[in-house]
């Protein structure tokens, strides 16, 4: 029966394993996704900033593009936030999920710490309690 425990305790800590590997992947994946979303909305506000006005000597037809295409940026840097939001939000919970993955596998590990110390302990009395073996001595011819 203790083997079988090992054997369901050992194939347990192989999928908590797999859940943490999995878990640390999402959380990378997170991490980069959220870090290139901050990296457009960064791009998209410095295209704002070189778009803004400035006095110029240009016709109207240029100064009605240049609003409309301000008008486009802001929409897109509004966009870009909310993807930095979702992006933020999803990193939290792939951060989360590591967490949790992570107390499982140290769970299991301490369950198998403690059926180890319960075998030996139980090796240990059953030597305790097996009878003397009686040694024969032989005197000196």
């Amino acid at each position: 029966m203790a083997r079988d425990r090992a054997k369901m305790l050992d194939r347990v800590l192989r999928v908590r394993t797999l859940q943490l590997t999995l878990s640390r992947a999402d959380e990378a994946r997170a991490l980069d996704r959220m870090a290139s979303e901050q990296a457009l909305a960064g791009r998209i506000a410095n295209l704002v900033d070189s778009v803004s006005p400035a006095q110029e000597r240009a016709n109207g037809f240029s100064l009605v593009s240049a609003a409309h295409f301000r008008s486009r940026l802001h929409q897109s840097a509004e966009m870009a936030e909310r993807r930095v939001r979702d992006a933020t939000a999803q990193l939290e919970r792939a951060t989360e999920a590591t967490r949790e993955a992570r107390r499982d596998q140290s769970a299991v590990e301490k369950l198998m710490a403690r059926a180890d110390a319960e075998a030996a302990l139980k090796a240990l009395r059953e030597l305790e309690a097996a009878p003397p073996v009686r040694k024969i001595r032989h005197d000196p011819c």
